[in-house]
C-alpha cells in the first residue's frame, strides 16, 4: 500500500531546514503552494544546493546560531541525503508579502523563511514537519510533482 502525494524539490539547505522545524515559511515568486493549502506536501531533497549564502547569516543572526550550531543543522539535514523524498509537511495559507511591511514584522518573516529579500513574494506557512522512516529514491522534478510514498516509509 502506499500514498499519494503532490511533491517539492527543495535544495539544501533548505530541505533540512524544513523538516527540521527550521524554516516555517516557505517563499517563491509566484504561488506555486496555494491550491495545496491544508494538504501535506513530499518534501524531495535536490541534488544541488541553495546558491546563495544568506541564510548562513539568518541563522547566525535572527536565529543566534554559533557555527557549531550550523553545522549540526546541515548535517541533520542530510541524514537522508540527496535525489529523495524525505519527509512530509502540511500548508498553511500563501499571500503576497507587500513591500511596505513593518520593520519587525518583516524581520520574522525573513527568520521563519532563513532569508531575505521576501518584499513582493508569495509567501507559505508551513507546519507540522516530519522525517520519512526512511529515504525514498526519486529524480524530483520542476515545480510539483506527484510521488508515491510506501506505507512503511510513513511516520
Amino acid at each position: 500500500m502506499a500514498v499519494q502525494l503532490w511533491c517539492l524539490s527543495f535544495r539544501q539547505p533548505y530541505a533540512g531546514l524544513v523538516l527540521d522545524g527550521v524554516k516555517t515559511v516557505e517563499s517563491r515568486w509566484r504561488p506555486l503552494l496555494a491550491p495545496l493549502e491544508n494538504l501535506t506536501l513530499a518534501i524531495h531533497i535536490a541534488r544541488r544546493d541553495w546558491e546563495g549564502e544568506e541564510w548562513r547569516a539568518v541563522l547566525g543572526g535572527a536565529w543566534g546560531l554559533s557555527a557549531a550550531g550550523v553545522q549540526e543543522l546541515l548535517e541533520s539535514g542530510d541524514r537522508f541525503g540527496r535525489g529523495v523524498v524525505a519527509g512530509l509537511v502540511d500548508v498553511g495559507r500563501t499571500w503576497q508579502c507587500s513591500a511596505s511591511l513593518p520593520e519587525a514584522e518583516l524581520a520574522e518573516l525573513q527568520r521563519s523563511a532563513v532569508l531575505i529579500g521576501l518584499e513582493q513574494k508569495h509567501l507559505t506557512w508551513l507546519s507540522n514537519p516530519r522525517w520519512l522512516k526512511g529515504p525514498l529514491k526519486a529524480p524530483g522534478g520542476r515545480d510539483l510533482w506527484t510521488v508515491e510514498i510506501p506505507a512503511e516509509l510513513l511516520p
